[in-house]
C-alpha cells in the first residue's frame, strides 16, 4: 500500500538552526498518527514541509505517491493550523471558512452550488457547529474554531488530514468532539497527522504514535511511546534525576 504521507531523509534549515535532522515518516491510511515533541522538536516544519509550504534542503516529500502541490490541486489534503497562525478578525463566517474546502470544486467562479451548500451543511452538522454557521470566526472560543477547520476538510473530502496543536487552548467538550471525529475519519480510510501535547488523551486518539527531536525517536504503539525512558528522549530529559 502506497503511504499517504511519506517523507524521507528531510533536512530543513533557517539560517543555522537546523529545524528537521534527516527526518522519515510515513503515515498510512486509515490511521491516527500522532506526532509528539517539545516545543522547537520540529513538529511544525514536518507538518510545512509536508504540506508543500516549506522545501526541505534535503529529501524527499510524497503525499498519496505524488508531491505535495499535485496533492493541494486535487484537494487530498486538509490542514487544521495552529491558532496563532489564523487572522481571527478576518470578516468571514463560519460557513465561509467551512465553504473554503469547496473552492477547489467551484472553478473560477467560486459560486457555491447545491452540492456544496449540502456538503458544508453537513460537515458543519458532524462538528456542532450548525447553529454557529452564520457567527464571524473570530467570536468563536478556541475549541469551535478549531472544530470548523475540521469541518473545512471534511466538506472539502480530503483524504489526508493534518492537524497542528488541535487541543491546544481548547475545552473538554471539543477536544471529545475532535477525538471522536478524528476516529470516525481514519475508520472511513483517511489518514490523520495530528501533533499534540496532550499525553492523557492520546491512547483515545492515535493508532500510532511518532516522537520527534528533529528526526523520529520512535513510531510505533502508543502504549510504548509513552513509556517514561521514551519520553524521556523526546523531551531531552535523559540523565536526569
Amino acid at each position: 500500500m502506497t503511504p499517504a504521507i511519506e517523507l524521507a531523509d528531510i533536512t530543513v534549515r533557517y539560517g543555522d538552526i537546523l529545524a528537521l535532522d534527516g527526518a522519515s515518516i510515513a503515515v498510512e491510511p486509515g490511521r491516527v498518527t500522532a506526532l509528539i515533541g517539545m516545543n522547537g522538536s520540529g513538529k511544525s516544519t514536518l507538518f510545512k514541509t509536508a504540506l508543500g509550504l516549506i522545501r526541505p534542503d534535503e529529501g524527499r516529500v510524497r503525499i498519496e505517491g505524488g508531491s505535495p502541490a499535485t496533492a493541494r490541486r486535487r484537494g487530498v489534503v486538509g490542514y487544521v493550523p495552529q491558532s496563532e497562525d489564523v487572522d481571527w478578525a478576518f470578516p468571514v463566517s463560519v460557513r465561509d471558512v467551512v465553504m473554503m474546502g469547496r473552492f477547489g470544486r467551484q472553478g473560477i467562479t467560486r459560486r457555491p452550488r447545491p452540492e456544496d451548500r449540502a456538503a458544508v451543511a453537513t460537515a458543519l452538522e458532524r462538528v456542532d457547529l450548525a447553529d454557529l454557521a452564520d457567527r464571524q470566526i473570530g467570536q468563536l472560543s478556541g475549541g469551535q474554531r478549531k472544530r470548523a477547520f475540521v469541518a473545512r476538510g471534511i466538506a472539502q473530502g480530503a483524504r489526508i488530514l493534518l492537524l497542528d496543536e488541535p487541543f491546544a487552548g481548547v475545552d473538554k467538550r471539543s477536544e471529545a468532539t475532535i477525538v471522536r471525529l478524528l476516529r470516525e475519519l481514519a475508520a472511513d480510510g483517511c489518514a490523520v497527522l495530528v501533533s499534540t501535547h496532550d499525553l492523557h488523551a492520546l491512547p483515545q486518539l492515535a493508532d500510532e504514535a511518532v516522537l520527534l527531536l528533529r528526526r523520529p525517536l520512535f513510531h510505533g504503539p502508543v502504549d510504548v511511546a509513552l513509556r517514561p525512558e521514551n519520553l524521556a528522549k523526546a523531551f531531552g530529559l535523559e540523565g536526569v534525576a
